[in-house]
Order: structure tokens, then C-alpha cells, then sequence
């Protein structure tokens, strides 16, 4: 069985995946359907992911034509994606469902004693996926109350270490925690016994966690607890910069944009809508 990529004979002509048996043509293809394609699935993703899907369809239609599988380029045909800086909202909870959350995490078993640290660690400190994932055993400094922590651009951050934070690391350390020669903190439940292999792994814990409370979010990544401590804290009246300290920025530029979230400075910016006061 093979399968053929081609575009319908209908005026709104779309790719289509049909089960067929002769061979595929993609001579077919032309600049409409090319657009129509991006036109269609774009809304899909976000701006993001679309740009990556822009990417792929860009490279596979270079690499027909290479091939002699079309005619011409039309890699040219794609049209690109919007992304502007700082044109969109960082998605966070308020307080109450982050509390919530970490609230329905069964601290009775090994996997929620494992979950609600790693959550604590999301939620108190504002930590990337990738952060947790790397964490050793000789990260945390007990008698000092720090964590060491790997960051982006390969460097080392020292952050102090909060004490219900520290009290869910110890008690998953010390009722959670599956024996195995891994230095890592966080260990998969299931065999092997070693560290996660990459962000992916801390971004499941949270969508898991988000289903068992129940709170419905937009997204469900692990910086979705990342933004709701900075919104937080610039509501409890911290400033920019003590923000991006607090989550290692190396730009102060990639603070800003929590700046869209503290409606009462904005309101005192704001210029009267013309007639606004009728």
C-alpha cells in the first residue's frame, strides 16, 4: 500500500493523504495548494510550532525539487508566519490553582512525593524543566539551604533553597526515592532506575498534575508554573529586575514581558480613548 500527497480536484484545492496504489505524484502540486496547505493547519499550532511546520514544508519541497519530483521550487511558495516580539501574554495560574495543584499530588506514594517536589521546584523557585532534569545529589547544599543549579548558555546559578521546598526534597529523598547508582534527584518509577531523559519528562508531570486538579489551562508545559510566580510577584509589587534575577535571566529585555500583566501600571499610562468618556 502506498500513499499519495495530492491535491483535490475541488476550487478549494488541499493536500490529502488518500490510500492508493500507484505511485506518488507530486507533480501535481502547484503554488495554491502550497498556500492553502499553510492557510489551513497554521491556526492549528502556536506561533511557534507553526514556524516549525513553515521549516519542515519549506526543506521537503527543496528536497523534491532536488529530486526532480516537481518542477520548480516551491519551497518559494510558503508563506511565513508572524511571530513579533513580546505580542503575546505569558499564560499563568493564580495562586489559588497553583495551590491547588500541588495539593493533589498523593504525597502518600513515591511517584506523588516525586511529583510535588518537582512541582515545588516549578512553583517556589520558578526552575526550567531542564533544570530539574539535571539536578544531582551533590546540587543541594543541606547545611547552606542552596541549590546549585546547570542553566541556560551552560551556566551555574546558586539559588536559596526555600524550606517546604527542602522538606518535599528530603521526604522524597527519603521515602520516594528508588535505589540506583544515579546521582540524579528525580528517578524514573518504572525500570531503568536512572535520571529523566530530558524536559519532556518534567512537562508530562505537570500535564498529570493539571488533570488530577482539575484546573483547565491553556498550557500545560512546566513554564506555565515558571510565569505564574513572576505574575505573582509582580502583583505582590516586586520589580522587573528582581524578577529576572529570581528566574536567571541573562537579558533584561526577556523580563519585559511580564510587564504586560501589571494592569494597574498600564492603566496609569494609557492615554482617554477619543469620545471614550461619552
Amino acid at each position: 500500500m502506498k500513499v499519495r500527497w495530492a491535491p483535490t480536484s475541488t476550487p478549494t484545492r488541499h493536500f490529502c493523504m488518500s490510500k492508493v496504489t500507484d505511485r506518488i505524484r507530486f507533480t501535481r502540486l502547484g503554488a495554491a495548494d502550497i498556500t492553502n496547505f499553510v492557510l489551513r493547519h497554521a491556526h492549528d499550532f502556536s506561533p511557534g510550532r507553526a514556524k516549525l511546520m513553515i521549516t519542515a514544508l519549506r526543506s521537503f519541497l527543496r528536497y523534491l525539487w532536488q529530486r526532480g519530483e516537481i518542477a520548480s521550487d516551491l519551497a518559494a511558495c510558503v508563506p511565513g508566519v508572524p511571530r513579533w516580539s513580546f505580542s503575546t501574554l505569558p499564560k499563568s495560574l493564580p495562586p489559588g490553582q497553583v495551590r491547588r495543584v500541588l495539593d493533589h499530588c498523593d504525597r502518600q506514594t513515591s511517584t506523588g512525593r516525586r511529583d510535588y517536589a518537582i512541582l515545588l521546584l516549578l512553583a517556589r523557585l520558578g526552575l526550567r524543566a531542564g533544570e530539574v532534569v539535571t539536578l544531582t545529589l551533590d546540587d543541594i547544599d543541606w547545611e547552606g539551604g542552596r541549590l546549585t543549579l546547570r542553566s541556560k548558555g551552560g551556566r551555574w546559578t546558586e539559588l536559596p533553597l526555600p524550606a517546604d521546598v527542602g522538606e518535599a526534597l528530603a521526604s522524597y529523598l527519603q521515602q520516594g526515592r528508588p535505589r540506583c547508582a544515579s546521582r540524579r534527584v528525580f528517578i524514573r518509577q518504572c525500570p531503568p532506575r536512572v535520571g529523566f531523559a530530558n524536559s519532556v519528562a518534567i512537562c508530562t508531570v505537570v500535564e498529570g498534575a493539571l488533570a488530577r486538579a482539575g484546573v483547565n489551562s491553556p498550557r500545560k508545559g512546566a513554564h506555565l508554573f515558571r510565569h505564574s510566580l513572576a505574575t505573582e510577584m509582580l502583583r505582590q509589587g516586586a520589580s522587573l529586575a528582581e524578577i529576572g534575577e529570581l528566574l536567571r535571566h541573562q537579558h533584561p529585555n526577556t523580563t519585559t514581558i511580564y510587564a504586560k500583566v501589571n494592569l494597574p501600571a498600564l492603566r496609569s499610562l494609557a492615554l482617554p480613548w477619543p469620545g471614550g468618556g461619552r
